[in-house]
């Protein structure tokens, strides 16, 4: 009998999303929206907010968690931290090593679960990154959120920057003010998605399924709390890193935000926590 997860829901989910996201590479790695072409250039994949926030990172421990190929682990890298990067795909990780000899700099990946992290990698970090859109693949974030603590060194920050859930909840075919989503999500997941769509698509994500879960707010920040986390700022965004809908405007900072005339949404959210 398979092991159950959080909820009662088997272990099936992992392997579909894996499948998924293997899929999905090849189109990722051309994809305008990923831009690899500006960052072997010498540009950075990270937002404005993201590197004011964080400071000086010359010289710290950085992990991301769910680094997909690599792209934001090896901006951190140019930015001078100590960087390792941890995802599920191997097709992924060799990606991401190739991008690394290619551009000269300096990281460590790790095929791994996120949830099996700390014993994958084996030592603790400065700072624990994550986003953006990596929750809504991992049904449990207790369990999420016990990795998050025995990553980090005593003093060490957690950066979540993230989808907020109310963004999951809109029907990507309207306008981006009609609901097509539970807030809360089952314990099995939404499973009648297919391959994510967001960086175009591509001939082997035609019969890619995947599972996915919307985690509201109050759930992850009860989840680091209990970890014993001290939860340091929670951020809200109206803006949002993809154009999801052609009405939407480019703001001064690179993001989209609604129109005038349309309701603010809140599009993603930052959360620092402290170990």
């Amino acid at each position: 009998m398979p092991r159950q997860d959080k909820g009662g829901q088997g272990e099936d989910w992992r392997e579909q999303n894996r499948a998924m996201w293997d899929a999905t590479l090849p189109g990722h790695l051309k994809s305008p929206v990923y831009d690899v072409e500006a960052f072997r250039a010498g540009a950075l994949s990270l937002q404005k907010h993201e590197v004011e926030d964080l400071g000086d990172v010359r010289g710290r421990s950085l992990v991301h968690l769910q680094c997909h190929f690599g792209l934001d682990t090896l901006s951190w890298a140019r930015l001078g931290a100590q960087v390792t990067g941890l995802d599920f795909s191997g097709a992924a990780m060799a990606a991401a090593r190739a991008l690394a000899a290619e551009t000269g700099l300096e990281a460590r990946f790790v095929t791994a679960d996120v949830y099996d992290a700390p014993s994958a990698l084996g030592e603790t970090y400065d700072i624990v990154y994550t986003g953006v859109g990596a929750l809504p693949w991992l049904p449990d974030m207790d369990r999420w959120a016990r990795v998050v603590r025995d990553l980090l060194k005593p003093g060490g920050e957690l950066y979540l920057f993230e989808f907020h859930p109310v963004e999951w909840m809109l029907d990507e075919a309207g306008d981006g003010t009609r609901l097509r989503y539970s807030y809360f999500t089952p314990p099995e997941g939404f499973r009648e998605g297919g391959a994510v769509t967001y960086a175009g698509g591509h001939e082997s994500e035609s019969d890619a399924s995947s599972v996915q879960w919307n985690h509201p707010l109050g759930e992850v920040v009860t989840a680091l709390i209990h970890a014993g986390l001290t939860i340091m700022e929670l951020r809200e965004l109206d803006r949002n890193i993809l154009e999801s809908w052609e009405s939407m405007v480019k703001t001064e900072d690179g993001l989209y935000a609604m129109p005038p005339g349309k309701p603010s949404l809140p599009f993603m959210y930052v959360l620092r926590a402290k170990c």
